[in-house]
């Protein structure tokens, strides 16, 4: 014996270099025989909900149900898989000797392999290494792979990867993927039972499942039972119930609750991932309900399309998340999500239109704003109900979505400082300049997503509901994903509070559906401010609205863009939109944010600050901003006879028989409208007959066209038609005149009266009406070369 020591130690010294090396070859094979990452198949994409609930997932691309990596392995299932097939899981550095042994034994007793004595480190390195055959030279190698897998992983990472990968029969892979086909619910969630049918499926995935071989599946599921009393993990009642609980029948469908929030998680970069949303799980199935009821209903006129979108205001989290409705024919686009599509406006827009003058100090809440037949730049609006009030409320105006008074207001605010307050609300899709828009901008011109416009009136709404504090992120925009605070700026809101709440107060005055005999009910149980849009041809119909804490968003339609009578926002999205907030819980209104406000005098009548001219007023809070507003230029001085029956001035009357007092003056045609809607309106009175041609005549003239006139329009080298300049003049240069054509208005000049028309062939009669009433009309004829 000591020979052969001696013999072994020479030789061990005679070769020590040799063999060092070669230690040091294997150890450095051994240490880099790993993969950077051990299992590279491709996995399904999963969403979950804010608690963890499973809304929709898609297949692997290799057509196989398998969920991402899950570092949590649920307790009863990590028990049932250790006793069924490795014991000494805890204890060995990725071999068991003692399994070994044993497979050796039993494999050269039955005369074949019966046992492989693989632990579940070394099973984990047979499924890394798929498609390699199963020999004694694979054992080998998953050996040695283990032995490393063990010093580079921990043990709860060894089991979590074998929990995420092993093959449980079919084309489903891994547990959690397992428990929602076979027992239709989170692995979390699973009995002792499940847990143990489970934990035996991988030994023989393919011959074992719960498809067929029912009995052998059942037979060892009870004998892991068995075992797993004998060590104590269950009681006796436990492992009588379970026993008795049937094996599940064909597969489950994994659920698809929120399809198309999964379809945009995947091309926003998150294809194979485990997405964890901020949506309400039981909010995104009420929601769906209420969609599926308004669309069964809808569909009879041919609307087949729609999309409910809830956002939480003070933290920008999408809590529903419904792209669109279930329909079983492929060609009416159910798998096209309406959230993210470009859809026309309508007039959803407008609000913004109405913060961004209050902001800029052009306009106060309720302003008087002209309701006229009105052309602009080649651009007739016309109000939805074809009537017109002379003068309008701006509030009002933007209440019942008057399409000429919101025309006018973005003439005067200017359509390249709207489309610049829509670009920093990051309406993604106005994509185009400002002069590509015009002023259809308000009217349908501009196409948005339903996902911009809830994160737009989320960000006025959020201004409102920090007051006084700004918080971090207060112009954050909408996520479906959690966001961590921190990540956040702190900046000034986009929208100030007080523009934001006159805004939504203005809003809350919308005039509601006439279909539900309930409203009044409703808006007494709490205040929702909204709006509604319907785009030209009866395409889209909108509807946004919000309360203390939500933004809810709908939209209703066809999604090739087909056209239906009836398709209108007020009576096609807006009942929708109030099912949705009465599912929702209630609550308070915003606070009045009265730091940012300043209680001044209004002109009674016009709304305008107050002018010294105007005879009655009252003490309203507007936004700080409208301090800068123009004074009301609507209440002038006048001088009549002491009965107030004629107009006089000292040319014609003596000092002490007139009358100087203010009088309500609006232009003509405003006047020809309003009086017909204000019963307390008095028109001017007329000048008395011996004083009307001292004052009057010659203040407007015309110069050019004279009448009688007739006007010959040349065409240009292109074949278009030249532009004719009109030019008149008034004794004041600086006052105001405004033009009507064929008694619709058509804009304004001062200092320099001139203006360029194309007036169609055929007689015209031009009204040219001063700010004090003064007025002169003229026909003439236009003909075309």
């Amino acid at each position: 014996m000591k020979k052969l020591f001696r013999k072994i130690k020479s030789f061990f010294f005679k070769f020590r270099y040799v063999l060092l090396g070669l230690f040091l070859i294997n150890f450095i094979i051994w240490y880099n025989c790993l993969p950077e990452k051990l299992i590279e198949a491709p996995t399904s994409t999963v969403v979950l909900d804010q608690n963890g609930n499973l809304l929709a997932a898609q297949i692997a691309d290799d057509g196989q149900w398998r969920f991402p990596y899950n570092s949590d392995v649920p307790e009863k299932y990590k028990k049932a898989l250790i006793a069924f097939e490795d014991r000494t899981f805890e204890s060995h550095w990725g071999v068991s000797i003692r399994g070994l042994s044993r497979a050796i034994y039993q494999n050269i007793k039955e005369g074949h392999v019966v046992s492989g004595g693989s632990t579940l480190t070394m099973q984990l390195m047979r499924i890394s290494r798929e498609g390699k055959n199963r020999t004694v030279f694979e054992k080998g190698i998953e050996i040695y792979m283990a032995t490393r897998a063990e010093w580079r992983y921990s043990k709860d990472e060894i089991l979590a990867m074998y929990a995420s990968n092993a093959p449980m029969g079919g084309n489903v892979v891994g547990l959690d993927a397992a428990a929602w086909r076979y027992f239709g619910r989170p692995a979390s969630k699973l009995t002792w039972a499940e847990s143990a049918t489970l934990a035996v499926l991988p030994n023989s995935p393919g011959l074992i499942h719960p498809g067929k071989n029912r009995d052998a599946l059942k037979e060892k599921r009870n004998r892991l039972l068995d075992i797993l009393y004998e060590r104590n993990e269950i009681d006796t009642n436990t492992l009588i119930l379970s026993k008795m609980e049937p094996l599940p029948e064909k597969p489950f469908p994994i659920p698809q609750i929120a399809p198309h929030l999964l379809s945009k998680a995947i091309k926003d970069g998150k294809k194979g991932q485990v997405i964890h949303t901020t949506i309400d799980f039981e909010m995104q199935n009420h929601m769906t309900e209420v969609l599926d009821f308004h669309h069964q209903k809808l569909k009879e006129n041919q609307i087949f399309n729609g999309a409910i979108l809830v956002m939480e205001i003070e933290t920008g989290e999408i809590k529903a998340y419904i792209g669109n409705t279930d329909n079983e024919e492929e060609e009416h686009g159910s798998a096209v999500d309406i959230i993210t599509s470009r859809r026309s406006t309508g007039s959803i827009l407008k609000p913004f239109l109405y913060a961004g003058m209050l902001q800029d100090g052009i306009i106060t809440p309720e302003m008087m704003i002209q309701d006229v037949p009105t052309y602009m730049a080649g651009y007739t609006p016309k109000n939805y109900n074809l009537q017109y009030d002379g003068l309008v409320p701006a509030d009002k105006a933007l209440a019942r979505s008057l399409n000429v008074p919101l025309i006018r207001m973005l003439v005067k605010y200017g359509v390249p400082k709207l489309h610049y307050l829509l670009k920093k609300m990051e309406f993604t899709t106005i994509d185009r300049s400002a002069s590509h828009y015009g002023l259809s901008l308000i009217l349908g011109g501009a196409e948005v997503n339903l996902f911009d416009l809830v994160s737009a009136y989320g960000m006025m709404a959020r201004s409102v509901k920090h007051y006084p504090d700004i918080p971090l992120g207060i112009n954050r925009k909408a996520s479906y994903l959690p966001r961590n605070e921190l990540e956040f700026e702190r900046e000034k809101p986009i929208i100030k509070p007080a523009s934001a709440w006159f805004t939504l107060n203005a809003m809350i005055e919308v005039a509601r559906p006439d279909d539900d005999m309930n409203w009044e009910d409703f808006a007494s149980s709490q205040k929702i401010a909204w709006k509604t849009g319907t785009s030209f041809g009866f395409r889209d119909a909108w509807a946004v609205g919000l309360n203390g804490k939500y933004v809810v968003g709908v939209w209703v339609g066809n999604g090739d863009g087909e056209g239906r009578p009836g398709l209108i926002g007020r009576e096609a999205a807006a009942p929708i939109l109030f099912d949705v907030f009465s599912a929702l819980e209630r609550v308070d209104w915003f606070s009045v944010p009265y730091d940012e406000m300043t209680k001044i005098p209004l002109c009674r009548r016009s709304k305008f600050r107050a002018s010294m001219n105007c005879p009655e007023v009252d003490s309203s809070y507007v936004p700080n901003s409208s301090l800068r507003s123009e004074a009301c230029p609507f209440h002038k001085i006048i001088h009549t006879t002491k009965d107030g029956t004629y107009r006089v001035n000292s040319g014609c009357e003596i000092q002490s028989n007139i009358v100087s007092k203010p009088w309500f003056i609006i232009p003509p045609l405003a006047e020809q409208y309003y009086k017909t809607i204000d019963p307390k309106y008095r028109p001017l009175p007329p000048y008395r007959s011996d004083c009307k041609e001292s004052l009057e005549d010659n203040v407007i003239s015309i110069v050019y066209p004279k009448e009688p006139s007739t006007i010959f329009v040349p065409r240009g080298f292109k074949g278009t038609k030249e532009k004719i300049v009109f030019e008149i003049s008034h004794r004041n240069p600086e006052t105001k005149v405004y033009w009507h054509l064929d008694d619709v208005l058509i804009g304004e000049t001062a200092d320099i009266h001139e203006m360029e028309l194309t007036p169609g062939p055929g007689q015209h009669v031009l009204t040219l009406v001063d700010e004090f009433g003064r007025q002169k009309t003229q026909s003439f004829m236009v003909l075309e070369k």
